[in-house]
């Protein structure tokens, strides 16, 4: 398998510009950071300057999630262009885009819409992550979804993927926050899930913090604004014992904390891969 990515196997941090000015000058191990690409699909100015910047410091990782990579249709074409000039234009250790759909024919929607695990769906799915790796020129990670309804499917989510790994050499993205809130919520089996993937397809590993919904309350939301649950923590263990040490990145996109406070949970998840090294 080609190398998917230049991460160290060391923890990372979601970077928000709100924490530019507060990223230490030494740290434990090798920090590194990931943005989300849609951030920075600009043509200059002082944001980007920042990034490129801070790329040329710490290993760099970029997230998309606009590509529609699990829809029915292309990948639209002046949206290639644009990460790809990001990617050119900003050091970049690797690429990651969801297994979901956000828009086709021209109309786009305000969420990541859940991609059918079928076989026609893995056909265009895979054609759409061959296009966007030809238009970087690179092997790309694809993320497993947070899942909120059992929908048909042809295979499990787990054979969906390692299928997509087989048909077009990308890599995965485990979100272990994503694949326990899709077994509260719909049934997957986690653990199983976890040794259905093959550990050499694994580039990165993402845990956040989830919610409960105010209506449903035996729901989990992906909400990304509150600290790692313990819950979490112990599959991201789980995972590492199987995977071996990997990219794990503390995700935070809302009720930012202070930089300490992430870097703290980041310090913990990095203990979890030592621990995986000692034993490895």
């Amino acid at each position: 398998m080609q190398n998917l990515t230049k991460l160290p196997a060391d923890a990372g941090i979601c970077l928000k510009p709100e924490h530019f000015d507060s990223i230490p000058n030494t740290v434990e191990g090798q920090l590194w950071f990931e943005v989300h690409a849609e951030n920075y699909l600009i043509q200059g100015g002082p944001r980007l300057e920042r990034l490129q910047h801070i790329a040329q410091n710490f290993p760099l990782s970029i997230h998309g999630v606009g590509a529609s990579v699990g829809g029915p249709t292309p990948i639209n074409s002046e949206h290639l262009k644009r990460l790809s000039r990001l990617v050119n234009l900003v050091p970049t250790a690797a690429f990651s885009e969801h297994i979901a759909w956000s828009g086709t024919a021209g109309n786009y929607l305000g969420n990541l819409m859940p991609t059918p695990i079928t076989t026609e769906s893995l056909k265009s799915t895979a054609r759409n992550i061959e296009q966007l790796q030809d238009a970087l020129q690179r092997p790309i990670l694809v993320e497993n979804p947070a899942n909120y309804l059992n929908f048909k499917s042809e295979m499990s989510e787990s054979e969906f993927m390692m299928s997509l790994v087989s048909m077009t050499g990308c890599g995965i993205l485990l979100d272990v926050n994503n694949l326990f809130i899709s077994a509260n919520n719909t049934g997957i089996n986690a653990h199983g899930y976890i040794k259905n993937l093959d550990p050499s397809s694994i580039g990165e590993i993402h845990v956040a913090g989830h919610s409960v919904d105010p209506i449903e309350k035996d729901l989990l939301i992906d909400s990304h604004d509150s600290e790692v649950s313990k819950a979490v923590w112990s599959l991201l263990s789980e995972a590492l014992n199987h995977i071996g040490p990997c990219p794990v990145l503390i995700e935070r996109d809302a009720n930012l904390p202070a930089f300490n406070v992430l870097l703290a949970e980041r310090n913990f998840a990095r203990k979890l891969i030592n621990q995986n090294k000692q034993v490895a």
